[in-house]
């Protein structure tokens, strides 16, 4: 596959240099190739379509319920029945 650098700089408003414009073709088109190869199953994975390998398996539901008191129990500090985090913004 062909990718015109030229092109995609000018898009992206970036300055390449003509003497890198090999690099950077030879670079985009084993990037597109890996990103290719990823839709390819390489190995047989239970629960996944054959016809389909990137679909994602539905949301399974667990039968095991937590109270709020056992889930906040693992957090490292809590105020008023709630995880205290640090503020991140001022």
């Amino acid at each position: 596959m062909r990718i015109d650098v030229k092109h995609l700089a000018k898009l992206a408003r970036l300055r390449i240099e003509d003497d890198e414009l090999p690099k950077f073709e030879k670079d985009m088109e084993s990037i597109v190739s890996m990103v290719e190869q990823l839709s390819q199953p390489k190995t047989e994975v239970v629960g996944l379509d054959p016809e389909h390998p990137m679909k994602l398996r539905g949301d399974v539901e667990s039968d095991v319920k937590f109270t709020r008191n056992e889930l906040l129990a693992n957090a490292p500090k809590t105020q008023n029945g709630c995880v205290v985090v640090p503020k991140t913004v001022e």
